[in-house]
Parts: C-alpha cells; structure tokens; sequence
C-alpha cells in the first residue's frame, strides 16, 4: 500500500493550515508537545520526529520553515530516487514549497495543497517550470519505458524549447497537453508498442492498458514462464512497461515463478478467487472443463486478465501455453490506474529494539509505516509512539503469543500488509520462530490455513536487549558468548540446567534472559551457584533493567553477591566469563572481556 503522508505542526499559529491540509490529503496531524493544542499524535522534537518519518519512508508535509525540516533529514540523504517526498508549507498556508522529492510525488502534493489553500506553490524542478511536466515522473496508468535517458532528454527538451509529439491513436496523454511544440525538440511517443530506434533524445511512455494473466504447474521454472511471457509480448510488438498488471488465481499466490515474473516486470501481483475468475467464463476463448475440475473455474491465465481489465477490456491475446505455464493478454481502452483482486498479503515481523526509537532501524521503521495493521503486545506497540497512529492495531496480553502469531498470518492471508511487533530481535526469544512453526504444520496438526501458508514473511533485524546491554555496559561479548533463557514454561528445567553447565564449562560469557518471574525465583539462585563452580567470585555481572527508556537501571555486581531479589523480567543479565573485567573510568565501571590482543600488546612491550 502507498504510505500516506504526516502533516506536521509546530506551533499554533500554524495549527489550523495544519488541519486544513490534513483533511484534503486524508492525513494524520502530528503536533509539537506544548505548542498544539490538536493533533492525531504528539512528540517532544521536531528534528528527531522528523528524521524518524523520513528514515521510516513516510511522506513528510511540515507547517514550519523550510530549514527546520532540511535540519531534520539532511544526515539520512543518500538517494533521490527512494527518498520520500517532504514539502514545507508556511503558517499563514500562503507558500507550499516541495523541498525533497519533486519527481517522487512532492511536486503533485505541492500542487493539491495549494489549490486547496489558494496557495502559490513554489515548485523549482526545472521541467515543471518550464513544461509543466516532469517527464521522468509519469502520472497514474502511465510508466517512463527508458528512464535512464530522461535526464539528457530533459535537458535537450528545455534547450530546444520543446518536444515533438508522436501519439497512439488510441490512446490520448492528456497530461502532455502542457508541452510546447518545437520541430527538433525532444520526441516523445506515447504508446503502449516496443519502440526499437529509442536513444538519448527519444523517450517513450507506455499506456498501462495492458493487463497480464498467467498460470502455471507447481513448481514450474520461473525462466519457463518468464520466457513464455517474452515470446508473447515479443511476437506482438509490445513494450513490457505497458503491463498493468500480473494477474492470476489465489491457490498461486505463493508461487515463485509468478512471484519473479512481476517483480522482474516492475508490475503487482494481484489475485482472484476461482468464482470470480470463473464468472468471465462467457469471455474465454478457451474454456477449460478440465481446469474447472482442478481449481473451480474453466480458465486462470485468460480469465485473470479479464478479471483485471475490467468490462471494457478486450482479450486481444488469447492463451498460449508451454508444459507447465500459459499466459494471455487482456487490452483495455484506456490506462489503468486502480488495482482489483487483492495482493499475496504479507506478514512483517519486526523487532523494535528495547523501545528507543534511535534504536529500532530505519527497515523496521519502514515496514511498520507500510503496514495496514499492527499486532502485538499491547506495549510493544505503544512503544512506536506515532508511528502506530491512524493504523489499524489488534492488541494480545503477554502469555497469548500463539493467538498473536496466529491471527496475524491469517490477516496476512486476506490480503493485508501486518507487521508483527516484538521488542528486541524478533528472532531472539520472540515470535520468529513460533510464526515459522506454525508454518511448518498443515491445518490438521494445528497449523494455519492454507491461505496463510501462501502469504509472504519478511524478517527484519532489530537491537536485542544483549546488544543493547552489552552496548552500555562497554564490551561484555568481545569474546565468545552465548544466551539462555531460564523460563521454564516451555523448555524443560532440566534442559535448561544441562544448558548451564555446558555454558560454565565452556567459559562463555552469559547473557540470561527471563531470568525471573513472579513464580519462578530459584534458577537464577541456581545458575549463579553452577557458574561459581567454574569461574571466580569477582567475576562481573551487569544487571540492566528498561533498557532505552526513561526508567533505564544498569549497575554491577560480583557473581557471589549477585542477589535474586534485585532481578525482575524487564532485567538483562549478563556474566563475564573468567576473563571479563571491569574498566574504571572516572565516569563508572565499563565492563569488557578480552580477545586476546593483551598478549600481542605485552609482546610488543617485552
């Protein structure tokens, strides 16, 4: 889904314009904590909320000066083409300026805002001014076939004076309307055929008319089904960019030919139910009883292109097939713009760090503000602050993690865009691995259902709560180390205690996790006992509790002194091994254990 954009407001003076441009981009306000007095969400600086949008990709319309936002994201500007757009409007909403992104969508907003506000907009990308046009930056339907040649071609279009146009007769770009003519300008060709003489002063823009159907066996080649799709396109003379779409049926959700196809394509996926493809049965040229009987409808490649293109679209290639594919091609008369069927569906699991925003990574950030729906515990979503405003969220109580994982894959499986929330690394102690064992299972051995076994799952990294204490201790894991959690609701007491042998044997340094709860209070008293057998008292132990948030509680402690009592589950262990030590700075103890690099430095020395 489009992330859509924060409005952000600064002060009162410019709270209302706030509101105004909020409500004609059907966006969330989010207010400067003391200055507004009304918004969607609240934070206490402008620049890190700002940076915060910005890293996570989320479009950025600011009612403030332009230099407070140019302050905010000017350390995270690497790369024009990914960046979001981020625009400035003054407080009166008398000036709408595009400041990042005029080609990714700022010029476009720049210009609904001020309509709205009977604003100038001061747009300065040099082909808008000059043309009225960026043409590196089509609109809707339409898609730029060979981009890497805009930039020269714009420059010889502004020269000259203008461009000459060559239309389908087909098909009408209204939208270079603006263009002014010049008989050795730049040559523009608006048609959906595969143009061969294209060069530096020649761009084309294909009419997304175009709407792909395919099936396919399980399992079948991706290079098969991609070949066939080729030798379609090629035989007809179509240029790949007038593709709308790739369209097929929901049992093929999770097939990886189809999947490469349209990410080689640049086009969505998008997926029918069997009864929806079958009702264009009257359509087919090739209508299948055979088919029928497999997956419920008479045709999949044909019937999908339909299905996409709507009333109007014609079936103007018809099924053409290998051993394990077939494809066909629906035409309809005018660019499309809107998407039906619905997508795979994806399931993000996300680890948020311990909870300070500066720690949780800019992926992660990215993927929550791309989700339609957020599930989670209820204060790990909290935890977000405005990124999880204006979103649909499903809160589940600690102790309810297979529910959670549960309802979020079969959420996914509608079609939705879900992030998964777990603090620290997803895959540490998290949900992770319970989404993939519930994956593993068919739905007689109490898995998922097969729709969910079709979504995709993406896993991003976050900070674990060992990095994080481990960060402020100083460099407790510089050698080898391992982690164990000493909950016993699902792991046996007794694997838990081979496990802590094994670890004091080896002499790992040790971060424990669920080191305690409110019933279980002996096996950390034990684990330090079994760790003394092996290594001295003094040892350090770093005892980190809330760690990245207000509360944030680090202090050491010898291993025989280490006392259960002052140990919750919001607390991090950590144990040196019998080489850890503690470095006393003037401003406190820093904990490290040594690789080795002594005896090279005492070598040196002698």
């Amino acid at each position: 889904m489009a992330v859509k954009p924060v409005v952000l407001a600064l002060s009162r003076s410019g709270e209302a314009v706030a509101h105004r441009v909020a409500k004609v981009l059907g966006a969330q306000v989010h207010g400067r904590e003391g200055r507004v007095d009304q918004a969607d969400a609240f934070f206490e600086n402008a620049l890190d909320h700002t940076r915060e949008l910005f890293a996570a990709g989320v479009p950025i319309v600011g009612v403030c000066a332009s230099g407070i936002l140019i302050r905010g994201v000017a350390p995270l500007l690497a790369d024009k083409t990914t960046e979001p757009p981020v625009i400035s409007v003054s407080d009166d909403g008398a000036v709408v300026v595009p400041l990042l992104g005029g080609h990714r969508g700022a010029n476009r907003l720049a210009a609904e805002i001020s309509e709205a506000l009977g604003a100038v907009a001061a747009v300065t990308t040099a082909g808008d001014v000059a043309m009225g046009v960026a043409l590196d930056s089509p609109p809707a339907g339409w898609r730029l076939v060979n981009p890497d040649d805009a930039k020269d071609a714009m420059a010889g279009m502004l020269s000259a004076g203008g461009a000459l146009l060559a239309e389908d007769a087909s098909v009408r770009a209204e939208w270079l309307d603006a263009v002014p003519f010049a008989e050795d300008g730049t040559r523009l060709s608006c048609t959906s055929a595969a143009l061969p003489d294209l060069d530096g002063d020649h761009l084309q823009f294909a009419p997304q008319v175009l709407t792909l159907g395919v099936g396919c066996a399980r399992n079948c080649p991706p290079e098969e089904l991609a070949a066939l799709v080729r030798s379609v396109l090629d035989d007809a003379g179509l240029a790949p960019e007038a593709i709308h779409s790739v369209n097929t049926i929901t049992l093929k959700g999770d097939e990886p030919a189809i999947i490469d196809l349209a990410a080689s394509l640049g086009a969505p996926m998008r997926l029918f139910e069997a009864d929806v493809l079958d009702a264009e049965t009257p359509r087919l040229a090739n209508p299948s009883d055979v088919v029928f009987a497999e997956v419920g409808t008479h045709g999949v490649s044909e019937a999908a292109a339909l299905a996409q293109g709507g009333a109007d679209a014609v079936l103007t290639h018809p099924k053409r097939k290998t051993a394990n594919a077939t494809c066909a091609i629906a035409t309809a008369p005018a660019p499309l713009v809107d998407l039906k069927g619905r997508s795979r569906g994806r399931l993000s699991i996300v680890g948020i760090g311990p909870g300070q925003a500066s720690w949780r990574t800019p992926e992660v950030s990215r993927l929550v503000s791309e989700a339609e729906e957020l599930v989670g515990y209820g204060l790990y979503i909290d935890l977000l602050g405005p990124l999880a405003v204006g979103k649909e969220r499903s809160d589940f109580p600690l102790g309810g993690e297979e529910d959670r994982c549960r309802f979020a894959l079969e959420q996914a499986a509608k079609g939705k865009n879900v992030a998964l929330v777990c603090s620290g690394d997803a895959g540490i102690y998290a949900m992770g691995a319970l989404v993939f064992e519930l994956l593993d299972r068919s739905v007689d051995q109490m898995g998922v259902s097969d729709a969910a076994h079709r979504v995709e799952v993406v896993c991003s990294p976050g900070v674990s709560a060992l990095q994080g204490a481990a960060a402020r201790a100083g460099a407790p894991l510089g050698h080898d180390f391992c982690a164990i959690s000493l909950s016993d609701l699902l792991t046996p007491r007794e694997d838990i205690v081979k496990r802590l042998k094994a670890a004091a044997e080896g002499d790992f340094v040790i971060a424990f996790y669920n080191p305690v709860s409110m019933r279980r209070r002996t096996l950390l008293a034990e684990a330090r006992d079994i760790l003394l057998e092996h290594r001295p008292p003094e040892t350090p132990v770093m005892l980190a509790s809330s760690l990245g948030r207000p509360e944030e509680h680090v202090r050491y402690r010898r291993l025989d002194e280490l006392e259960v009592d002052e140990v919750d589950m919001l607390t991090v262990v950590l144990v040196g091994s019998s080489h850890s030590r503690l470095a006393q700075l003037g401003t406190g103890p820093r904990m490290f254990t040594p690789r080795g690099y002594a005896r090279k430095i005492d070598g040196d020395l002698a």
